[in-house]
């Protein structure tokens, strides 16, 4: 049976609970529900659908719409029938890895016993896909990291992260889009720029989408940089 739990968040909201683990089976469900709760409600103002591994938020302003209806509204939704995934976007980022781009390499690497090298080779080897986006704008939260390269987070946080930054956070890797604080194991950074307010949209990707690392060389960074582009490497089933 799908779970579904609807918790009151407060009076403003409801956390909808449809899972315990980082499954993409359970993601996928998590997101195609939220997008039908979202567009349920979209008659009312303030209304705000966030969706995250295994579970979404639903905010909500109670002089506008009845926690009733909202409620009523998620229940609805959860039993439509869900569309098939479908087709997905894979982005390849290029990353110089190791050395000023990604400090904590050497040490992760040093930890699991393994070379650098090998934690490039391990890390770059497989698609990762998108879970949610949060903690800053169009940060990206990856699963499938090959378990070899589960890493904790430091025990005290960086208080200035570059932007670019690709790191791994216990069983999960990600990429910094903005400068902002952050604890994760910094391994390579990206000279892309991932988050932008002037672009439509701010972010070229979303939950569902699929994210590749592919190594330069660190000398190619400042040229990479320059060049901005945001490769749509292929369309894939999912």
């Amino acid at each position: 049976m799908n779970r579904l739990d609807i918790h009151p968040a407060g009076d403003a909201a409801f956390m909808v609970d449809m899972g315990q683990e980082i499954d993409p089976a359970i993601n996928w469900r998590v997101r195609a529900t939220a997008a039908r709760v979202a567009s349920r409600l979209d008659e009312y103002p303030r209304v705000d659908v966030t969706p995250a591994y295994a579970a979404f938020m639903v905010s909500f302003d109670p002089a506008l719409v009845a926690a009733e209806v909202v409620e009523a509204a998620i229940r609805e939704a959860a039993t439509d029938t869900l569309p098939d995934p479908g087709r997905h976007r894979r982005f390849t980022l290029s990353v110089a890895y190791g050395g000023e781009h990604g400090p904590d390499l050497e040490e992760l690497a040093r930890t699991h016993g393994i070379s650098m090298d090998d934690v490039i080779a391990r890390h770059a080897s497989r698609d990762y896909p998108i879970y949610c986006l949060g903690f800053s704008p169009g940060f990206p939260f990856l699963g499938n990291l090959d378990p070899a390269l589960s890493t904790p987070r430091l025990e005290t946080p960086r208080p200035r992260v570059p932007a670019g930054s690709v790191a791994i956070g216990g069983s999960q890797t990600g990429v910094y889009p903005t400068e902002t604080p952050g604890g994760w194991r910094l391994i390579g950074r990206t000279p892309l720029t991932l988050f932008d307010v002037n672009r439509t949209p701010p972010v070229p990707y979303e939950p569902g989408d699929v994210i590749r690392f592919e190594p330069i060389p660190p000398q190619e960074y400042d040229e990479a940089r320059a060049a901005q582009r945001m490769p749509v490497s292929s369309v894939i089933e999912t």
